[in-house]
């Protein structure tokens, strides 16, 4: 099938995109890199009757590390956040994360703000930013409004973003300390495909071995990104080892609510998780320095 017809708008600045979509206000789509949102228009599941594209708007593609703040502009790349060399001794979770978002021409196109925006629970950034403490700033006619991460994703594709809002810029918390260790890891069907479950997890020990800060976040098994505060609760103040591996896991129990579809059970997601979650968080205390 083709696209139902539409109005194409390339404005060059947030203003101009801001101002378009004030003015058309449901009837307008904002175009990013397009891998969610061409597949839609082409099977007519969507059909705008104006289309505004971002790709002219040049202050909304940045990549800024500065200390321990990483500012990620909305038209930034998959690809540019993956290969930050100074990101893969600092947060593995990060690069690892954004590397399993679909292949290498899909990070080419498609950008952080569209898919933070399109909010998919099985997709990668919305753990990566729930674990990395974001925040998320939508501009509007207003002005600029900054959302914390845990107000911003709501349930299936559907985000605190009101209908004259853009995404226009993500901060996230990078640690800066040696003894942080932080991995993502899922399982797909398919190198590419969407996650069957995934889990991010970091974890900060001090000197004597115990965890003094630890973020574990799941995809793929809740009508959202979970960050499991039953986990963390567990891990913080423990020293890190099997046991407590698998009392955190088990921790995430309440907190999950999968589904069945003909690629799994809601029973198997479930085992998975807590599967995931065991090795994630045996792999970050290694990556901490820890046994």
């Amino acid at each position: 099938m083709k696209p139902a017809p539409f109005e194409y708008e390339r404005p060059e600045s947030l203003g101009e995109a801001v101002g378009l979509l004030a003015e058309h206000g449901e009837e307008a789509k904002l175009l990013a890199g397009g891998q969610s949102l061409v597949p839609l228009l082409a099977l007519r599941l969507a059909s705008p009757s104006v289309l505004i594209d971002l790709n002219g708007v040049r202050e909304l593609d940045h990549l800024r590390l500065e200390g321990d703040r990483l500012a990620i502009g909305a038209m930034t790349r998959h690809r540019d956040v993956e290969e930050m060399a100074e990101l893969r001794t600092r947060c593995p979770m990060l690069v690892e994360g954004v590397s399993l978002i679909g292949h290498v021409t899909i990070r080419n196109r498609g950008t952080v703000g569209g898919s933070l925006a399109h909010a998919d629970p099985a997709a990668e950034w919305p753990s990566l930013v729930l674990a990395l403490e974001g925040e998320i700033d939508a501009t509007g006619p207003e002005g600029v409004r900054t959302i914390p991460a845990e107000e911003f994703f709501e349930t299936y594709f559907t985000t605190a973003l009101a209908p004259d809002e853009i995404v226009s810029e993500v901060r996230l918390r990078i640690p800066e300390s040696p003894r942080v260790g932080s991995c993502f890891l899922e399982l797909a069907r398919r190198h590419g495909d969407f996650a069957l479950a995934g889990v991010g997890a970091l974890l900060e020990l001090d000197s004597s071995g115990s965890i003094t800060d630890a973020r574990v976040t799941l995809i793929g098994v809740r009508d959202r990104a979970v960050r499991s505060s039953g986990a963390e609760s567990v891990l913080v103040g423990a020293r890190p080892d099997a046991e407590v591996f698998a009392e955190a896991a088990e921790a995430i129990d309440p907190e999950i609510e999968p589904v069945s579809d003909i690629h799994g059970t809601s029973e198997y997601r479930r085992h998975l998780a807590k599967v995931l979650v065991r090795r994630a968080l045996a792999l970050a205390t290694e990556r901490a320095g820890g046994v």
